[in-house]
């Protein structure tokens, strides 16, 4: 195929879009538990409990994981500890409900939060990283 060249030169940065873009939208999550930013579910909290599981253990990890693996700093550690994090709220909050179905228990964020993670712990973080530019991806 005669573009497929193209397409191959360009996966790495594709990698490193997939994770700024996820990592920003996991930041939102994070910025929504612990400052009530911008609004979400969240807002009606007064202000997050550092030192609860949720909000405040996983803002944390959300908001400060989210931003180092926006920037791309320790990114394969990060994304597998955020990889776990997701998994593990998956089947805390949503899977003990009535619906097996991640779409009907309101869990397909989590889950694909959980595998988007999961590979880019396994991928790296792609040409556009501090990860990189420190020769450590």
């Amino acid at each position: 195929m005669a573009g497929s060249n193209s397409w191959t030169k360009a996966s790495p940065y594709f990698l490193s879009l997939l994770r700024i873009v996820a990592a920003f939208l996991f930041m939102c999550h994070g910025a929504d538990k612990l400052f009530n930013l911008p609004g979400g579910p969240f807002a009606l909290i007064p202000s997050a409990k550092l030192f609860t599981l949720a909000p405040g253990f996983a803002g944390i990890l959300e908001f400060g994981g989210g931003l180092l693996l926006l920037l791309g700093v320790f990114s394969r550690p990060i994304a597998f500890v955020l990889s776990g994090e997701m998994a593990f709220a998956y089947f805390m909050a949503h899977f003990p409900t009535n619906h097996i179905f991640p779409y009907l228990n309101g869990g397909e964020s989590a889950v694909l939060f959980c595998f988007v993670f999961l590979y880019l712990s396994a991928a790296g973080p792609g040409p556009w990283s501090f990860d990189r530019a420190r020769g450590r991806a």
